[in-house]
């Protein structure tokens, strides 16, 4: 039997089982998950209701990804998922979906940041590799960096994060519709909240071990 979206086969608010009285329709129809992996790009596409066309990605390693409080987006690599809230599974098998949390690569952000303050984004990379200065610079570049820098304030959440060289962020897109998995970095009260999951998961995982 087909897959399919109808709820005829569903019962009514009030228990009642509904009349049978057609069969599927094509309209109704229903496809296998996606279930987009980690690894080398590869997507297909699919015909759909009205001669329109999905794009199923099977497997994705990179996804545009905004960094909403610097008003910055960058491609960058897909390391792996951490969180899921609907399905441990989904986080095992690194399965790529919308509202997945994953680390990704950090250093398309960090080359940005320190191009644009033209300083380090953590203390940590201020000892070791300092920001190399690209020649002389003029008066009114010199300012404009001096402006930037007073408000070069970043989340020590993120901080560490840097310091690690992963980011942690949310998928937006649906790599099963639209062939591309983007998303944005979690940043402030949202940060805190996964990074507390992430917390408990391990601790619950030591503990039955």
């Amino acid at each position: 039997m087909g897959i399919s979206r109808s709820s005829r086969h569903k019962r009514s608010a009030t228990g009642a089982q509904r009349a049978y009285y057609r069969k599927k329709r094509k309209f109704e129809l229903g496809r296998q998950p996606a279930s987009t992996k980690l690894g080398a790009k590869r997507i297909h596409t699919v015909r759909v209701r009205g001669g329109n066309t999905k794009y199923r990605a099977l497997r994705l390693d990179t996804g545009n990804f905004a960094w909403a409080s610097e008003h910055v987006t960058r491609k960058t690599r897909l390391i792996s998922v951490v969180y899921n809230a609907s399905n441990n599974e989904l986080v095992r098998t690194n399965t790529l979906v919308k509202g997945a949390i994953i680390q990704i690569d950090a250093t398309p952000f960090r080359q940005w940041y320190e191009a644009h303050y033209a300083q380090p984004i953590s203390k940590k990379g201020a000892k070791t590799a300092p920001v190399a200065e690209e020649g002389k610079k003029s008066n009114h570049v010199q300012r404009i960096l001096t402006e930037r820098k007073e408000d070069a304030k970043i989340d020590p959440l993120l901080e560490t994060q840097f310091a690690a060289g992963r980011l942690y962020a949310s998928i937006s897109s649906r790599p099963g519709q639209s062939g591309r998995s983007d998303g944005y970095i979690l940043e402030g009260k949202e940060l805190e909240f996964y990074v507390r999951k992430l917390r408990s998961g391990k601790q619950k995982h030591a503990h039955n071990a």
